[in-house]
């Protein structure tokens, strides 16, 4: 009886660390990172880290995902994570999973709708080309939709 309890929380905890995001698959993050500047060499700059520039409060509001064998209360796993590709990803992942939605009203939620969150943030209705930077972002990832 004790090993089915536990397998069965083995289940539930392998279904909730695998995140599934519709509509958020590799291509749609590599353009997320295309639109971030992607760079693979970025430390910590102005509160933002890694490749998708991510902040210490987007990673809180995505579940404070850590690398491997790491704990989300040691005080450089936020950075660590971030300059990771594959562990910000997981950040990406989280931030939508709970804050993705159809911002452009076109009646899905797309990987549009996660460029315009990462703008934005979850209040993410406001067009991006009405600033230079939202204007910016939507010609990278407009750019990386015609490649991919």
């Amino acid at each position: 009886m004790l090993l089915i309890l536990f397998l069965s929380a083995f289940l539930v905890f392998e279904e909730v660390a695998a995140l599934h995001v519709s509509n958020l698959n590799e291509t749609c993050l590599r353009c997320l990172c295309h639109v971030a500047g992607c760079d693979l060499g970025h430390s910590c700059t102005d509160g933002y880290c890694g490749p998708f520039y991510i902040s210490r409060v987007y990673w809180v509001d995505a579940g404070k995902p850590t690398l491997p064998e790491d704990s989300p209360e040691r005080k450089e796993a936020y950075e660590d994570c971030a300059r990771d590709f594959y562990c910000s990803m997981k950040i990406v992942e989280g931030y939508m999973a709970k804050f993705g939605k159809d911002c452009n009203e076109d009646g899905v939620t797309d990987c549009f709708d996660y460029m315009m969150i990462n703008h934005h943030g979850s209040t993410c209705s406001e067009p991006l080309h009405l600033t230079p930077l939202g204007r910016r972002r939507l010609r990278l990832f407009q750019q990386c939709r015609l490649t991919n």
